[in-house]
């Protein structure tokens, strides 16, 4: 944190140091500092401390910026920032505003929700989120997720439904993206785009976990996802999840577990402003969506 700090304040930036005293914390932080008239907003950690402090910043004017230090990094990979926070605070002076649309996952009988800014996912990577050993996680960081996915391989994934316009399909993963980028380093939703108002969806189909590994993970590592028999993409602004019977279906958000169904997500529009660099605000949205749906 010292040596973000340091490049700031050279750059001319008045820093005021705000360490979370615990998990939940983030966003009443963030609130407290635009109420003292704070003009930036910046997170310093990975993707589940940035999604709590964005819920302090939602629905305000005030920029966020980011300084990345977590596991992955989705949306400072998203939007071109060295996933190093020295090097990422080094390019905050020349990053401009840009007013984006952020998720909203309604959970309980749609009476409980929270925001999200990269993705929702259900079932079968609910599942591993669910199970994921935090321990392990500190220690290996992105790889301790790789290793709950292993820990499936004899495990029958439960399906449910998704329901888009009226039309419910079943599937045993849904994915709601925001962003094309995925744990690092897969993109899943190559249609994607922060600059639009809508999700990238995937819906994978059946209940065999060794078509994840042998016919799904190959097709979304060689970008053939959109011809693969299985695999169904979609763009929507509201998604309802249904449960088949009472067996709980799991639900994450920017890679932290959020809940279980029933469950449904939508889009907010222009939610939110970040600060992107020069070419992220500059991209044209179809040649970051280059698959035809």
């Amino acid at each position: 944190m010292g040596r973000a700090i340091a490049a700031l304040e050279a750059r001319g930036y008045r820093v005021h140091p705000m360490p979370t005293p615990g998990p939940g914390t983030a966003g009443e932080l963030a609130r407290q500092r635009i109420a003292a008239g704070s003009d930036l907003i910046l997170a310093l950690g990975g993707d589940g401390t940035l999604n709590e402090v964005a819920g302090g910043v939602i629905g305000t004017r005030v920029p966020l910026g980011m300084l990345p230090a977590g596991t992955a990094n989705v949306l400072a990979r998203e939007v071109g920032l060295p996933c190093h926070p020295v090097k990422a605070a080094a390019r905050i002076p020349e990053c401009v505003p840009e007013r984006i649309a952020v998720g909203l996952l309604r959970m309980d009988g749609f009476t409980r929700s929270r925001h999200f800014l990269l993705m929702a996912g259900v079932g079968f990577d609910g599942h591993i989120v669910y199970h994921l050993d935090l321990d392990l996680k500190a220690r290996l960081g992105q790889l301790a997720y790789w290793t709950g996915s292993l820990r499936q391989v004899f495990r029958r994934p439960d399906e449910f439904d998704v329901e888009i316009d009226g039309r419910r399909q079943r599937c045993s993963f849904a994915l709601a993206s925001r962003t094309r980028n995925y744990a690092g380093y897969l993109e899943i939703a190559r249609h994607a785009s922060l600059l639009e108002d809508d999700f990238a969806v995937a819906l994978f189909e059946g209940r065999s976990t060794w078509r994840y590994y042998t016919r799904y993970l190959p097709a979304v590592l060689g970008g053939w996802a959109p011809r693969t028999r299985g695999i169904r993409l979609h763009r929507a602004s509201r998604l309802l999840f249904h449960p088949l019977d009472e067996r709980p279906i799991y639900v994450q958000v920017d890679g932290e577990y959020a809940g279980r169904l029933p469950a449904s997500v939508e889009i907010i529009p222009g939610a939110l402003t970040i600060l992107a660099p020069p070419e992220f605000a500059r991209t044209d949205p179809m040649k970051r969506a280059p698959w035809n749906l």
